[in-house]
């Protein structure tokens, strides 16, 4: 199982380490539209937001308090579905329908996410392939 978990751990981290990495390269742009979705401070928030990304992937992909890394990204996920993907303020159908597609993934993401949090802080020591053991303890 613990081969399973890892590759699992690797598939789902790639996509935020992606993510985060795009967040700094991009970051004009990424804050450019940061700001259309009336965000504040849209270069700092794209700044901060990469290296959350980052660094929360990096903790579930090797398995540092992979527990804490869940819980960050289910809060960038939620709090990014709600003030960059509100599809219930576009008028026009085909944004409409785009950031309702991208808001449902970030529900998605976050509730595996959450997941993932209960799953590592349940296993703690008996997950191996690890670095640490989970920080949190939910039994």
């Amino acid at each position: 199982m613990d081969i399973l978990v890892l590759i699992g751990r690797i598939l789902f981290g790639a996509l935020f380490l992606t993510s985060g990495a795009n967040h700094l390269v991009n970051r004009t742009a990424m804050a450019g539209y940061a700001a259309s979705r009336g965000l504040p401070a849209p270069l700092p928030a794209t700044l901060g937001s990469g290296v959350l990304l980052i660094a929360s992937a990096l903790s579930v992909l090797l398995g540092i308090w992979a527990d804490l890394g869940s819980l960050l990204l289910a809060a960038f996920l939620l709090s990014t579905a709600a003030l960059m993907h509100a599809f219930w303020k576009e008028t026009d159908a085909q944004s409409k329908q785009a950031e309702m597609t991208q808001f449902l993934k970030d529900l998605a993401l976050c509730g595996a996410s959450l997941m993932l949090l209960a799953f590592f802080s349940y296993a703690g020591d008996d997950l191996g392939l690890t670095l640490t053991c989970p920080l949190f303890d939910i039994d």
